[in-house]
């Protein structure tokens, strides 16, 4: 038999929540029905027309401490069935236990760990201090943009008081989970060079375009530093350096 945590991913998996067309609504009942299994309150939020944002709450015992955010997505990338070995939103298992879906990895599997993590804790008659605060977010895929971006400018999210926030990770098929740098925090640098006007006759002085090559040239020297950094030091990871890239150059 199987076990009901996978039955319960499998039945996720198997709602069409694929772009351009997702079915929001569907996703968001079926995840209130699991949180209502689990005694969990939850509140509905509409950032904007069809796109809801689902929050469980699992109430701490000093709710005036800052809250334990867990969030995940529930849209999905599209897919291109002629490429696919099974169709894409039948969450059918192999022989090996090999679970084949739209959405198994990115990141339907995240939130059913986050729902079943709950289910076992509370089983075991776990209380925690803090506030746990599940997210479900639409539109992910597509930047955010009418989801986790207007989520976060309501009152409503403001009132979670989060403290401490988990978003998106990769499931492992061992009971190993590794940690490691996904993504860096950016840091976009504009730079604006005003220089002397003159006649092309000349050889005018001061100029926008030797100054923009002197900065150009120092950035080029710190990132080519960083890069001979990381290869020369087998103990070091991306993550360990400072990455440096000119995306646009206007003038």
């Amino acid at each position: 038999s199987e076990d009901p945590s996978v039955t319960l991913f499998r039945e996720y998996l198997k709602i069409d929540t694929v772009h351009p067309k997702p079915d929001y609504d569907a996703a968001v009942r079926f995840l209130e029905r699991v949180g209502t299994d689990l005694g969990l309150a939850s509140q509905k939020v509409e950032v904007c027309q069809g796109r809801v944002v689902l929050v469980l709450t699992w109430q701490g015992t000093n709710p005036r401490l800052r809250s334990i955010l867990l969030n995940s997505h529930t849209d999905v990338v599209p897919v291109f069935e002629e490429h696919w070995t099974y169709p894409p939103f039948e969450a059918v298992k192999d022989s090996q236990g090999n679970i084949y879906a739209r959405g198994a990895q990115d990141m339907k599997c995240v939130s059913i760990q986050y729902l079943e993590a709950i289910r076992r804790l509370k089983a075991e008659g776990k209380s925690f201090s803090r506030t746990i605060h599940l997210t479900f977010v639409p539109d992910e895929e597509v930047g955010g943009h009418k989801g986790m971006e207007m989520f976060v400018q309501r009152p409503e999210f403001r009132a979670l008081n989060v403290g401490f926030a988990l978003d998106e990770g990769l499931a492992s098929p061992s009971d190993t989970f590794s940690v490691f740098y996904g993504e860096k925090s950016p840091w976009w640098i504009k730079v604006k060079c005003v220089g002397s006007p003159g006649h092309g006759s000349r050889f005018i002085s001061n100029t926008a375009a030797e100054k923009l090559h002197k900065v150009i040239n120092s950035f080029l020297t710190f990132r080519e530093s960083e890069k001979q950094r990381l290869k020369s030091d087998s103990s070091l990871t991306l993550g360990d350096v400072t990455s440096l890239n000119l995306t646009m150059l206007e003038g």
